[in-house]
This record gives C-alpha cells, structure tokens and sequence, in this order.
C-alpha cells in the first residue's frame, strides 16, 4: 500500500528468497521506474514488489500470481491489480490477503465489482522467517529504519480506507501487526499514544547503538549524535 513498506519488504525478500531475481518499483522512483520495468519485463522469471503505480495501464506478459498482501484502497483497484494476471487467454491467479475482522470485504467486493472469490485455505508448514528478519535489522540500520518506516506508512494507510467501516484502525491489532513486521520495538507515532503493549517484547538491545553497514550513512550518523551531545 505504501513506499515505505515495498522499499522494506522488497529489500527483505532479496536476503530471504535465494536464485530469484526481485524488483522493487514504486511512485518515488520517477525516473528508475521506466528502466525497473523494462528489465523486469525481460526476465524468464522473478518477483516483482511493487505499490499501486503498478495496478493499471502495465502489460507484463505470463504473470502467473498477483499477490495483494495489503487490501486496495478501493474497490476498482482491487480489479486493477487481477488484471495483471490471466491476460489476453492466458491463466493466472489473484489472491488478497485479509485478516478474519475484514472478511466482510469479500461480499463488498462482490457487490460492488461483481467478483467473486474463494477462500484458499492456510498453508500447513510455513517456515516462520521473523527471527531471521530481526537478525537482519539488528545487523544493519538501514534495515532497521526502513521497518519502522514501514509499519508507521501502513497503520497511516490503513486509517485513510475508503471503506472504513470494515477496515477500521480502533480494532487493529498493533502488537501482532509489529511481530509481522519484525519490528525490534514499537515507534512513536500518535495512533499508538497513550497504548500499551503487553503482547509484544522489544528487543533488550538499544537501538541506538545499531549502525549502518554503509560506512558513510554509519560516519554521517556519528557526526550527528557527536553535534547532539
């Protein structure tokens, strides 16, 4: 749904799916956008992590799955979004992923865009890869940052639905949104003011103390807190 959150997950899945290419694309790249999907187009095969700059106007030929982790911000983009797949008498597969308090979105959508859908069941034997992710933001700033950034854009996006009184902020469910997210404390932000937390444990390191693996964003940081001090 966001920048923030394809800039984060993109840069997550190219250290946990090995021999598959992965590209991220979305509205803040204006000028690598064009050369991103030119070469995505090319591959024989890949993924392609991208925000809704994506959903209309675009052929990409033979994609097999459409997978919407967020659901749209409205309805037409939810077609939108199939649309990239099963083109011109090719087949494909769409899927939304949507939590048990959002299902009553399934019968909007099929009102509203005649579309209907069906319920793919779980997936048994899930390799669960959130402690490999938190590794990864301990060990890199860069990560670390982009997560917070992630979380935050998303809980923003989701308040500002167009349908929400089925994706309502009040009953999100912050802590087990943060767990998803790998995050490695709660941020500050003023949805979460004033709330506590007991389901989810920040890690007992300080973050600050995280640096960049980039050597100059990691002196440019130094130099910073040596200014603040």
């Amino acid at each position: 749904s966001t920048c923030a959150c394809v800039e984060y997950y993109g840069k997550a899945l190219e250290s946990l799916i090995k021999q598959v290419k992965i590209m991220s694309i979305h509205g803040k790249m204006k000028h690598k956008r064009n050369k991103i999907f030119t070469e995505f187009r090319k591959l024989p095969g890949g993924i392609l992590v991208c925000t809704d700059v994506m959903a209309r106007g675009i052929d990409i030929p033979e994609v097999h799955w459409v997978l919407q982790y967020d659901p749209p911000s409205s309805a037409s983009a939810f077609v939108h979004r199939c649309g990239r797949t099963a083109r011109i008498g090719n087949v494909g597969s769409a899927l939304v992923f949507l939590l048990p308090m959002e299902e009553s979105y399934i019968n909007f959508l099929s009102i509203n865009q005649k579309c209907p859908m069906q319920e793919m069941k779980p997936q048994t034997n899930v390799l669960d890869l959130l402690p490999k992710l938190k590794s990864m933001a301990l060990a890199d700033r860069a990560v670390f940052e982009k997560g917070m950034k992630a979380f935050v854009s998303y809980v923003q996006a989701y308040a500002k639905h167009e349908c929400n009184l089925i994706f309502r902020i009040k009953d999100l469910d912050f802590a087990s949104l943060a767990k998803g997210f790998a995050l490695l404390k709660m941020p500050k932000m003023p949805e979460l003011r004033g709330k506590c937390f007991p389901d989810f444990t920040p890690v007992t390191v300080n973050t600050d103390s995280i640096s960049f693996k980039d050597k100059s964003r990691e002196k440019q940081r130094q130099k910073q807190l040596e200014q603040q001090r």
